[in-house]
């Protein structure tokens, strides 16, 4: 079993620090809303993990990925998810980036849902997992299912602990940001560009 989580972990790690929409995505909502906020939107992401793990465990991403409509709906879906939010953020005021004000306006929930949804809506990641996982698996006799499951919580964990070094990371440059008046505008457009790139990498 180790000599097959080993390293699988190892590949997964670097993976999750390679730049990708996932950790651009933490960074700039740390720089916007600071480290907690950042961590919050972390764990959302990393829940989308379960959803992806449990259509590759039970065969439903094999289905998603033979049906090219199926696949297309769904990059479409999370595409044009993202492109609302930076809409959302383009009708914002940047003048309140960083007061109370703007702080409140930001749920926990809000940033916590927004990375679950966005991971959950791009079909790459359960593609990923379908490639990778099948590789990783230690007992041919064993429980398919629950292999797979505990190869989703490595990757969940190690994600988790790469997004929050990056959440801490960011909400230091937030502390930094906060110093200067025009730092919100340049925040704003930050915001919109990663989710416009984010939503054009999915429909790729």
């Amino acid at each position: 079993m180790l000599e097959q989580l080993i390293p699988f972990l190892t590949a997964t790690m670097l993976l999750t620090l390679a730049p990708g929409p996932d950790i651009i995505y933490v960074l700039v909502q740390g720089m916007v809303n600071g480290k907690k906020h950042a961590i919050v939107t972390a764990l959302g992401l990393v829940s989308g993990v379960v959803v992806h793990t449990t259509l590759v465990a039970f065969g439903v991403s094999a289905v998603i990925k033979q049906s090219e409509t199926i696949y297309l709906i769904i990059k479409c879906l999370g595409a044009a998810y993202l492109f609302y939010l930076a809409y959302k953020v383009f009708q914002s005021n940047p003048d309140i980036a960083f007061s109370a004000e703007g702080i409140k306006q930001k749920s926990l929930f809000a940033l916590y849902r927004q990375g679950f949804i966005m991971n959950v809506l791009n079909p790459k990641v359960t593609i990923f997992f379908l490639a990778l996982f099948p590789g990783f698996l230690w007992d041919p006799e064993g429980s398919t299912v629950l292999q797979f499951y505990i190869l989703g919580g490595v990757f969940m964990c190690q994600a988790l602990l790469i997004f929050t070094l990056v959440a801490i990371l960011a909400g230091n440059i937030s502390k930094y940001l906060q110093k200067h008046r025009k730092s919100g505008v340049i925040l704003k457009w930050t915001q919109i560009f990663a989710f416009i790139a984010i939503g054009v990498f999915i429909l790729m």
